[in-house]
């Protein structure tokens, strides 16, 4: 069949414009997102509290005589990507609603996909420089001395455990659709990570049922893999790990789209969109 005059123009231009969403439309959210902060607060906020969690969980292993430093550096610097991560993503729909800009930007044809996505992706990028500020000013805190060779390593297993995160982020985010505020659950959120995710204790250690709900959650096992490379072990000693991380975050990103197109259409449906 012969193809319609303009249909590939037409084609073209809707990837472009998909394209356009997600990069141009993700970075001018999230420069909105973080517009009412400034440096003095961002840097506290995400630069310096996690060493100071880093510092605190050392200390205590340190005094238990369980590990060593460079555990609780790793596991503590990765898993504070969390902050940025759930916190920005549910914040890119309330803070939208607080607005009452939401029915603007739910109203538009764009594809949901490339929005969301395209909100995702400098959330990513913050929470991997977050994690490995984290986990150089700590580990130079504490004297852990991480060879060079390993931080290309390393850093790949926080991109992927951020990026895993973030999808957690936005499963969090389409309760923002129907509640006030999600600051308190994210607070949770973190929480359970903290607890069940191999930061401070690991999973061996933990008892079973627990151990079997770390290994469901995203970062457990892009914790398990920073250690092991900066342990010495090769990326191809770790891909599995990555890859199941990977996978989670891909499963917790598809299962927060489906969430937030069924209460996207609960909202329109008792005119719940933008009620604070």
């Amino acid at each position: 069949m012969p193809m319609r005059p303009g249909a590939s123009a037409s084609g073209g231009a809707s990837l472009l414009a998909a394209f356009r969403v997600v990069f141009v439309g993700g970075v001018i959210s999230f420069r909105a997102l973080f517009n009412w902060l400034n440096p003095y607060i961002y840097v506290p906020t995400m630069l310096i509290a996690p060493v100071f969690q880093i510092l605190l969980f050392a200390y205590v292993g340190r005094s238990a005589g369980v590990a060593d430093d460079g555990f609780y550096v790793i596991g503590n610097a990765v898993q504070y990507a969390s902050i940025p991560c759930l916190f920005a993503m549910a914040n890119t729909i309330a803070g939208e609603r607080f607005t009452q800009t939401l029915g603007i930007v739910l109203s538009t044809p764009v594809n949901r996909v490339a929005l969301f996505v395209g909100r995702s992706l400098p959330v990513v990028a913050n929470g991997w420089f977050v994690a490995m500020v984290a986990l150089f000013v700590g580990g130079r805190v504490l004297g852990v001395d991480l060879p060079l060779r390993v931080w290309p390593g390393i850093a790949l297993c926080v991109v992927v455990a951020s990026a895993s995160c973030t999808g957690l982020g936005l499963l969090q985010a389409s309760i923002a659709l129907r509640v006030r505020s999600t600051a308190v659950l994210s607070n949770i959120v973190f929480g359970v990570l903290l607890v069940f995710c191999g930061t401070n204790v690991a999973l061996d250690a933990l008892p079973a049922w627990m151990a079997g709900v770390g290994r469901v959650l995203p970062l457990t096992h892009a914790i398990e893999g920073a250690r092991r490379v900066a342990g010495g072990a090769g990326l191809g000693e770790v891909a599995g790990l990555l890859a199941r991380e990977a996978a989670l975050g891909v499963a917790f990103t598809v299962a927060g789209l489906l969430a937030l197109r069924y209460v996207e259409g609960q909202s329109r449906r008792h005119a719940t969109l933008e009620l604070q």
